[in-house]
């Protein structure tokens, strides 16, 4: 129908209505509770009871992480556990996942083989502060499976070398048959610009290497404790004992982070499983800066 021509100087002195402006709908936050499926590429025996599983997404992108951080490890059918990634951070298209057999989920875990799918949540928790310490020496001290959440923070130093001071790799086990990653602490004490040592609790026939708890390395170890910063991980009494040698050597307790293992259920701080005094370890951690925490440490049972 055509306008009147009343109708028409009428429209046309009316202001034109904005276009129409179309929105991108907003980006959907993951769900923290709900596990992605990863299927399992490779599977290598570490020691006895430790293996690593090497992950990729079935879909979606590469779970990318910072060093020190963990993900909520699910086996269908099964059960769901806390396991520090133990990869490479420059490369997450392989989510790497190195795991102590000691719970019904873990031995359950034992029998995975490639093809197999997990359920994968995370990343998790508070990281390693690699990029603070820039500049200084860095110490890494390391007791038995402790290594593992160490690793990725060893690989991300060792990639940008030289924006560290220098580096001293300490590392702890049981026994020679329980070292961890022998093959990258071959490599890492074949450089010239890192210096790694290796002991045992107990040796046994054809170790000819240090014998003694890992602290006993401590006081030898390259670095100025003026300068240098410690991340430490490792069961809480060998944590106890290692930051009162980096503290009698004369390293700070603001330069000496360590990475806390508790039973962390949620990952998000919602169960309450993993408190620490006033923190959750899956919230607030697993990282900690000691000289924040050293009065829990005081306090036995806790």
């Amino acid at each position: 129908m055509r306008m009147a021509p009343a109708d028409a100087a009428t429209a046309a002195a009316r202001p034109m209505p904005e276009p129409r402006q179309e929105t991108a709908p907003a980006a959907r936050t993951p769900d923290l509770m709900a596990p992605r499926p990863f299927t399992v590429e490779r599977v290598t025996r570490d020691v006895s009871d430790t293996f690593t599983l090497e992950l990729r997404p079935l879909e979606g992108p590469p779970l990318a992480f910072q060093p020190g951080q963990f993900t909520m490890l699910y086996l269908f059918g099964v059960g769901e556990v806390a396991i520090s990634v133990s990869g490479d951070p420059d490369r997450p298209e392989r989510l790497v996942q190195t795991i102590r057999a000691v719970g019904p989920v873990t031995r359950a875990m034992t029998a995975l083989k490639p093809g197999a799918v997990v359920g994968v949540r995370g990343p998790f928790g508070r990281p390693w502060p690699c990029a603070e310490i820039e500049g200084r020496d860095v110490v890494v001290v390391a007791g038995g499976v402790g290594l593992a959440p160490l690793r990725p923070a060893i690989l991300h130093v060792l990639a940008r070398r030289g924006q560290y001071g220098k580096v001293a790799l300490l590392c702890g086990a049981r026994t020679p048959k329980d070292i961890l990653f022998r093959r990258d602490l071959r490599r890492w004490g074949g450089r010239l610009d890192t210096s790694v040592a290796v002991t045992v609790d107990r040796a046994s026939a054809g170790w000819h290497g240090q014998v003694g708890v890992v602290t006993k390395l401590i006081g030898h170890a390259p670095f100025d404790p003026e300068e240098a910063a410690a991340l430490v991980c490792g069961p809480e009494i060998m944590i106890r004992y290692t930051v009162q040698a980096l503290n009698d050597r004369g390293v700070s307790l603001d330069r000496i982070y360590v990475s806390m293992e508790r039973n962390m259920k949620c990952a998000v701080g919602f169960c309450g499983h993993c408190q620490f005094g006033g923190s959750f370890v899956c919230r607030d951690g697993p990282v900690f800066r000691f000289d924040r925490i050293a009065d829990r440490f005081a306090v036995r049972e806790l």
